[in-house]
């Protein structure tokens, strides 16, 4: 066994990072935005960093070894089901799921087709459309039409492997809110404010050899279970209550993306 070898296979050291800034989610424009989608005081960005060579075939050891590390275990933050209260976890997790998220997007030019199909006008008004309703979200314009509702006619403007993507994901997330999101007409606030997260999350480099810039994050969505059944990021399954992942393997650095569906603060 090579040198160093035995380190390796004792898995992972991580240590929280409070100082780090998440100005995304902090400025004043962005809140009064997450304020207005019912998502404020109930999405967090946490940073951590970790001590050896990231390699992504090892993400499940990687994220089981984030749950079981006692600097996370005091400073991982979710939201109390009974409370509303920021909380620690306080169980012992005993089985994870990592999904991988394609992040490969670099630019907002991802979401022109909206546009291009009459899901929103030229001067970036969103269409409207008759109220129906997708459980638990109610549809009264295309844009949600398209997110949500797989046999409408514009669902196809993107295909599996786009919505897939994280840039998509935080999109959709952002777009469809918590549980008293007051929609917006116009469809420039949605992506500025998916621009300004994406970026403060997702690290990149430029190539050296092709001078191109590229995206060195790896993401993952992420569930944990306890001995009862799920525990993280909450006890009850919610398209729009989720964790995200998101590893910088050059700095050491993982974000995690939290959001947790309800009531979000009120002006």
């Amino acid at each position: 066994m090579a040198a160093g070898e035995p380190g390796r296979l004792r898995g992972y050291y991580f240590r929280f990072l409070p100082q780090r800034p998440f100005q995304s989610l902090s400025t004043q424009e962005t809140a009064s935005r997450l304020r207005q989608w019912s998502m404020l005081g109930r999405v967090k960005a946490q940073a951590f960093g970790f001590d050896q060579t990231f390699q992504a075939y090892r993400k499940d050891d990687f994220v089981m070894a984030f749950f079981k590390d006692p600097n996370v275990i005091p400073n991982l933050k979710l939201l109390s089901e009974s409370s509303g209260q920021w909380i620690t976890l306080g169980t012992e997790v005993e089985r994870i799921e990592a999904i991988n998220v394609p992040c490969t997007q670099l630019s907002m030019s991802f979401f022109s087709r909206l546009y291009d199909e009459d899901i929103v006008r030229d001067n970036g008004h969103i269409v409207k459309c008759l109220d129906s309703f997708c459980d638990p979200f109610l549809i009264s314009d295309e844009l949600r039409k398209v997110l949500l509702v797989e046999d409408s006619e514009k669902y196809e403007v993107f295909s599996q492997s786009d919505r897939e993507e994280f840039l998509f994901c935080l999109f959709k997330h952002l777009c469809l809110g918590g549980a008293l999101c007051q929609y917006e007409d116009v469809l420039n606030p949605y992506l500025e404010t998916t621009k300004l997260i994406y970026k403060d999350l997702v690290s990149v480099r430029k190539n050296p050899q092709t001078k191109k810039i590229q995206i060195t994050s790896s993401v993952f969505k992420v569930t944990a279970y306890d001995s009862v059944g799920m525990c993280y990021p909450s006890t009850k399954s919610h398209e729009q209550t989720f964790s995200y992942f998101i590893v910088d393997p050059i700095k050491r650095h993982v974000h995690v993306l939290y959001h947790c569906y309800g009531v979000g603060e009120m002006p």
